[in-house]
C-alpha cells in the first residue's frame, strides 16, 4: 500500500502478507518518502524483503538445521557416542562449506561434490559416514515438513575387503610371553582379548557373575565406553564364550586376587580409553607389528579359522552377525584355498 500523508508531505509505503505456514500476518513499513517514483521502488523492495524473511524462517541455514537434528537425536534417546559422531562429522566436514546455505538450497550436486571431491583424500569409510549423516539430516527435515524431499544421492563406495595387520600365532605366543615376563599391567587384558575375541568394551564390562570356571564358559551381556557407560553389546545379543583350558589358570589367579565384581583390573590408562597407545608402545618395544587394540580380535579370529574351527562357530563366539565381515577373516587366514593344490602333480616323474 502506498499512501500520501498530507501532514508530513511524504509518502508512507507498507506491505503486509500472511506467513504461508504459520498464517500470521507480518508487515513492513517505510515512511518519509518524497516522491511517488521512489515510493513504488520501495514497495517492490518490501515485497522482496518479505519473501526473504519468510524464506529464512521456512528454510533454516544448514548449521541451524544440523542443530535441530542433533537435538531431535537427543530426544529420541540415541546413544551419546552416536550423537557425538554425527555432530562432529557434520560440523567438521559440512559446517564451513554450507554455513551460509539454507537447507532448501543444498542440491544433489552439492552433496555429491562435497563427499566425492571435497573428501577425496579421506577414507572410504569416512566418506560413507558423512553421506549417512547428511542423509539423516535431510530425512529429519523432510519428515518435519521443512523440505519436500531428500536430495542425498545414492553413491556406490568400494567395499574394503582388507583388514589391518594381525598377529600370527607365533607372534601372539611371544607377545604374551614378554608381557608376562615384564609383569605388564595390561597382560591379563591382552590375554583375554586374544583368547576370546571379545571387544574392548566387553572386556571392560565383564563381571565375575558372568563367569563359570568349572564349565569353562562366560557370558557376554554388556559393553562399556566413556560416553555411554555400560550398555548392551554391539549386536544387542548376549553370547556364550568358551574359556580355553590354558586360560583357566590366569582366570583363577584373577579371581583369587579380585578387588571388586569386575574380572579385569581397572587401570588408569584403560579408564582414559588409552588402550591403543599402550598396545602400540609395547609392541614396538618388543619388535612386533604395531596394531590397533581392535586388531587383537581380528588376530583371534584368523588364528581360530587357520586351526580349522568352523566359521559359524567363530562368528557365534565373536559376536559377528554379518557373514561378509567373516569372509574377510576367512581370506586373511587362507582357509578358503587350503588343499586346492593337493591333486596337482605336474612335476611327478620328471
Amino acid at each position: 500500500m502506498i499512501r500520501y500523508e498530507e501532514h508530513k508531505k511524504a509518502y508512507r509505503v507498507s506491505y503486509s502478507r500472511r506467513h504461508p505456514m504459520t498464517k500470521k500476518t507480518t508487515s513492513l513499513t517505510r515512511t518519509g518518502i518524497k516522491t511517488m517514483v521512489e515510493a513504488k521502488k520501495i514497495y517492490k523492495e518490501l515485497i522482496i524483503k518479505m519473501e526473504e524473511k519468510f524464506n529464512r524462517s521456512m528454510y533454516p541455514l544448514w548449521p541451524e538445521m544440523v542443530d535441530r537434528f542433533i537435538e531431535h537425536f537427543k530426544n529420541r534417546g540415541i546413544a551419546n557416542n552416536t550423537i557425538y559422531n554425527y555432530r562432529t562429522g557434520l560440523y567438521s566436514h559440512t559446517g564451513s562449506k554450507w554455513r551460509k546455505k539454507q537447507i532448501n538450497e543444498i542440491t544433489t550436486s552439492d552433496i555429491r561434490e562435497l563427499v566425492l571431491d571435497g573428501l577425496a583424500d579421506k577414507s572410504e569409510a569416512l566418506r560413507k559416514d558423512i553421506l549417512k549423516y547428511i542423509r539423516a539430516v535431510f530425512t529429519y527435515a523432510a519428515e518435519s515438513g521443512i523440505v519436500l524431499r531428500d536430495p542425498t544421492p545414492k553413491v556406490r563406495f568400494k567395499k574394503n575387503l582388507k583388514i589391518k595387520t594381525v598377529l600370527k600365532e607365533d607372534e601372539i605366543n611371544y607377545f604374551l610371553k614378554m608381557a608376562r615376563e615384564k609383569n605388564h599391567p595390561w597382560f591379563s587384558i591382552w590375554a583375554l582379548a586374544l583368547y576370546t575375541g571379545m571387544r574392548n568394551g566387553e572386556l571392560y564390562a565383564l563381571r565375575w557373575d558372568k563367569v563359570d570356571l568349572k564349565k569353562r564358559m562366560l557370558i557376554v551381556t554388556l559393553s562399556w565406553n566413556r560416553k555411554n557407560g555400560f550398555k548392551e553389546t554391539k549386536s544387542g545379543d548376549d553370547r556364550n564364550v568358551e574359556i580355553a583350558e590354558s586360560l583357566v589358570p590366569l582366570m583363577t589367579e584373577l579371581y583369587q586376587n579380585r578387588k571388586d565384581e569386575f574380572v579385569l583390573p581397572r587401570i588408569d590408562t584403560w579408564n582414559q580409553n588409552d588402550q591403543a597407545r599402550v598396545l602400540r608402545g609395547f609392541l614396538q618395544e618388543i619388535n612386533l607389528p604395531r596394531i590397533r587394540f581392535h586388531d587383537l580380535r581380528a588376530s583371534w579370529a584368523t588364528v581360530m579359522l587357520s586351526k580349522g574351527v568352523e566359521p559359524i562357530k567363530v562368528m557365534s563366539m565373536g559376536g559377528w552377525r554379518d557373514l561378509k565381515t567373516m569372509q574377510i577373516y576367512i581370506r586373511k587366514s587362507g582357509i578358503n584355498i587350503q588343499g586346492i593344490t593337493s591333486n596337482l602333480n605336474f612335476l611327478d616323474g620328471l
